[in-house]
């Protein structure tokens, strides 16, 4: 604990960026080794543009848009400079993240009536999966093979669609780290659920369900191998469930807070949201991230007994911090919310001084719903 909390304290802005008046919505950083000498950071903003950033200047190199449609979600690829984003449109665009351009260089058609508010790409870059809003009771989990060739076209139709396993919208997928036939898939409809997409058919690739009891607003695997789930609600429950013990008489919940809140005081002031988690490899810890509405961010230590403040940032945000990305290599983090500002924090660095901006009072584009779910804490299904 000692470890996590010196390296979250240290932290100090060392660049900020100007910014456009909108909200910072999802944050990534391009994963290539060629990268490190001018990293790139994508960046999914409220008024409906990607905009991708130098990580260590944090200008904007370029913008990429979705019109007619609304992008909502933001990876870059595993191998390569490609940033992928999900759109309202029916689409999932890749983008050259290195080239100014009115057009993706590839193009994944769903169908008709899918609108995408979710999506994810496997760690080989082989496979996508994107979640729809729910449509005549209809809520898909859509695949594409992403692998691009000279001989393919530049639209690509889909491999097909799971369509029975969730019955609202699916806010979250998640690929495993290290694993790419296994994703993770949450939803408003408060489930959980686990696929080995390796499988022949929807049905024999449900590996478990688990019940978050209220709509999923955040997913991911943690844990050594990642063998290990876990949600956050939009009413801050958080659930973490242990997939090791699926084909064993132990409970596979590890933890259930209704409502974490209630159970945490930082020292900064109250938490009054969660942003995401991460899982720290080097320091086989999961860690969450949340904090409060004047834009103090709070780091949070995992345990079977519960969530540990550990510290808290202060002097960066002045309103709600919606989105971060930490590099676990280095230890620095970027962070945007909804004041428009985008930080670059590093342990260590020289604190230089800025100024707040002012909260902007504009109308985010995204809205969240929240809904109260059966008492089943979960389900448990085993494969086959």
């Amino acid at each position: 604990m000692e470890k996590i909390e010196e390296n979250f304290a240290s932290l100090n802005i060392v660049k900020r960026s100007s910014g456009e008046p909108t909200y910072l919505l999802g944050i990534d950083t391009s994963k290539t080794v060629q990268a490190e000498r001018g990293s790139l950071v994508s960046v999914l903003c409220s008024d409906g543009l990607i905009r991708i950033y130098d990580k260590e200047r944090l200008n904007v190199l370029r913008e990429f848009s979705g019109y007619p449609g609304l992008f909502n979600g933001v990876k870059f690829a595993h191998s390569c400079d490609n940033v992928y984003t999900s759109c309202t449109d029916g689409t999932v665009k890749c983008w050259d993240a290195r080239l100014a351009s009115e057009k993706p260089v590839q193009l994944f058609k769903g169908y008709p009536s899918s609108v995408f508010i979710s999506f994810d790409i496997s760690c080989n870059d082989h496979v996508i999966c994107a979640g729809t809003e729910e449509v005549d009771d209809d809520a898909l989990l859509v695949f594409w093979d992403a692998r691009i060739n000279s001989q393919d076209s530049s639209i690509k139709d889909s491999l097909g669609a799971y369509s029975e396993t969730h019955s609202d919208d699916i806010t979250q997928v998640c690929f495993h780290p290290s694993n790419p036939n296994m994703v993770v898939s949450g939803s408003t409809d408060g489930l959980v659920n686990v696929f080995d997409i390796n499988a022949d058919n929807e049905e024999d690739a449900l590996v478990t369900t688990c019940n978050s009891v209220s709509s999923v607003s955040y997913i991911g695997w943690s844990g050594k191998d990642y063998k290990q789930i876990y949600c956050m609600t939009h009413d801050e429950g958080f659930c973490w469930w242990d997939l090791n013990h699926l084909d064993t008489d132990e409970p596979i919940t590890c933890l259930n807070i209704q409502d974490v809140r209630e159970v945490i005081n930082g020292k900064g002031g109250i938490l009054d949201y969660l942003v995401g988690g991460l899982y720290h490899e080097k320091l086989d810890k999961l860690l969450i991230v949340g904090g409060t509405n004047t834009g103090i961010i709070h780091l949070m230590s995992c345990t079977t007994s519960g969530l540990t403040h550990v510290t808290s940032l202060q002097g960066g945000h002045s309103a709600t911090v919606r989105s971060f990305c930490w590099n676990t290599q280095d230890d620095s983090l970027l962070t945007g919310g909804e004041d428009a500002q985008l930080l670059l924090w590093k342990p260590g660095a020289i604190e230089k001084t800025f100024t707040k901006k002012d909260s902007m009072k504009i109308a985010s584009s995204v809205y969240q719903r929240v809904r109260t779910h059966s008492n089943d804490s979960y389900k448990r299904r085993t494969k086959h």
